[in-house]
């Protein structure tokens, strides 16, 4: 049985949902970013309360269909451009298509009716956070950073970063104080 999860961006969530999955006696086949594939079939007292423990830990657990596509897309765009060493050399709206089995205009749309914003203001908020988690780790330079996350150029990449933050990347590298947004807030 698969359940969805909302707020579930990193690898300490599937820390939190695998160790309060075990808490309550359930066993997983798969815990995956916003999803999780449960070997028994919860009864409603289970599931009230997988959905008491995940909230005290800042989870919430879905059940409007929507609400969880707009998860699996979030995860989607989170998953490629935080945790991949490789970004995808497709678009995103290509790989969002093809992943999520839906037509990316009907995903957009609903992106931007729920969320306020469109996909493509999610990624770049999303791409300028790892710019500046590359930059504070201070291991590759700009011409390397962009190439990484496919920026057509350095020049590009400036000026997004600088639309964005209000900073240049290399201000932004001499700050001491590096602002970062978590994940989840973006």
């Amino acid at each position: 049985m698969k359940i969805f999860i909302k707020y579930m961006v990193s690898e300490r969530c599937k820390i939190v949902v695998k160790e309060e999955l075990r808490k309550l006696g359930l066993h997983y086949i798969m815990v995956d970013m916003g999803v999780v594939d449960i070997m028994e079939n919860l009864t409603m007292e289970q599931r009230e309360q997988i959905k008491i423990a995940l909230f005290r830990s800042g989870l919430e657990l879905m059940d409007d269909k929507k609400a969880v596509l707009i998860e699996k897309i979030k995860n989607s765009i989170i998953d490629m451009i935080h945790y991949k060493d490789d970004m995808l050399k497709i678009n995103f709206s290509d790989y969002l298509s093809e992943k999520l089995k839906h037509d990316y205009t009907y995903l957009a749309n609903l992106f931007s009716e729920v969320q306020g914003t469109t996909i493509e203001k999610f990624i770049i908020s999303h791409k300028i956070e790892r710019v500046k988690e590359l930059i504070i780790y201070d291991e590759l330079s700009l011409s390397e950073i962009a190439w990484k996350m496919h920026y057509s150029s350095v020049a590009h990449l400036s000026n997004q970063f600088k639309r964005i933050t209000g900073l240049t990347p290399s201000h932004f590298r001499s700050l001491k104080d590096k602002r970062r947004i978590a994940i989840e807030n973006i």
